[in-house]
């Protein structure tokens, strides 16, 4: 009977997770490491050293320099282009990093990816296009990612659906709610979505900056039409007289969705207009666009640093917060077994 007891309370004790038992491993690519020693610094970690280094051939290696066998491994790296390194440069020395985590038998590992590249191509288009959304993801799998972090992607449904391995999905409008609430204490506001498709976000940004101020947010959205690279649509379906207007959007690339919602804002009235995104991309005539006087401020994070802004008069209206604490918390909830949903409505 007591060896019938004894092999009961075994049976009913909690699986041993030697990971759990350590301090998790981070590391972060060159081309991420400003942002990688920011959440290094929320957590109370070092980051763990790696080698990357480039062939004549172009082509390039990268290995850890400390032991991760049965750890949980956390990798920072954005993906989006700069002077030094193309989105697929990027995306592919991670995956190739990952893979060599995994060969040195990590216990896990999660890419904590700020900016997805290709999260926007989620569907057919046209004829024969491509599902680049859900190759990307077939690629993290295929080198042994055990999870996905990323903030705010053009389509959640989409992003959640193209992975088969675990995602967390963090928001950044908590970050942009902690901006806003100081400068409308004496303004009325409205939150506008420079699209139809960009509601649901606006809205659950517009309900908790309105739980935050204590007092109603208006809401509204832009017509928007799309043919080829033109763009097309001067209607806003809600008031924004004499309020002042927050654009929200999950990224800002050319700028031109924001300039053209911008000028339909100001003709109806808005007082102010600002715009805010998770990520500021800044592409092609972005500079000139949202230099207009008619835009007040820009708000951004730092999950994509700004530099193709420049210097000039859209970079003086330019604000960027930093997401890293939130993915700090994020690493340390999966790390310990807390809850992300606690983290996001918090």
């Amino acid at each position: 009977m007591a060896s019938v007891l004894r092999y009961l309370k075994a049976e009913a004790a909690p699986a041993y997770t030697p990971a759990m038992t350590q301090d998790p491993v981070l590391f972060a690519l060159d081309a991420t490491r400003e942002f990688g020693e920011k959440v290094a610094l929320h957590l109370g970690l070092p980051l763990s050293p790696q080698e990357e280094h480039g062939f004549e051939d172009g082509e390039h290696k990268a290995r850890p320099l400390a032991n991760v066998r049965g750890r949980d491994v956390f990798v920072v790296q954005s993906l989006h282009a700069d002077a030094a390194q193309s989105v697929n440069d990027k995306l592919c020395r991670l995956l190739f990093f990952i893979g060599a985590l995994k060969d040195a038998s990590a216990a896990s590992v999660t890419a904590i990816v700020p900016y997805l590249a290709y999260a926007r191509k989620d569907q057919k288009s046209k004829p024969r296009d491509p599902v680049t959304t859900r190759y990307v993801a077939r690629m993290f799998e295929a080198v042994g990612t055990d999870r996905v972090v990323t903030l705010d992607v053009h389509n959640l449904a989409a992003f959640q659906n193209a992975f088969r391995c675990a995602t967390d999905h963090l928001r950044a409008d908590g970050l942009f709610v902690d901006h806003f609430v100081p400068l409308l204490v004496r303004q009325e506001a409205v939150v506008v979505s420079p699209d139809a498709g960009g509601i649901k976000r606006g809205e659950r940004f517009r309900q908790r900056l309105a739980a935050a101020l204590g007092r109603p947010v208006a809401a509204a959205f832009a017509e928007k039409h799309r043919s080829g690279d033109v763009l097309s649509g001067e209607l806003i379906v809600g008031d924004v007289r004499g309020r002042c207007a927050i654009i929200l959007d999950d990224l800002i690339g050319t700028g031109s969705t924001i300039a053209r919602t911008v000028k339909a804002c100001r003709s109806l009235g808005a007082t102010s207009v600002y715009a805010a995104a998770s990520h500021g991309l800044f592409v092609g005539d972005a500079p000139q666009l949202l230099a207009d006087e008619a835009l007040t401020g820009i708000v951004v994070t730092d999950s994509v640093p700004p530099c193709r802004l420049g210097e000039g008069k859209a970079r003086a209206k330019l604000i960027v917060l930093s997401c890293a604490p939130l993915f700090a918390e994020a690493i340390r909830r999966i790390h310990e077994g807390g809850s992300i949903v606690d983290l996001l409505e918090g």
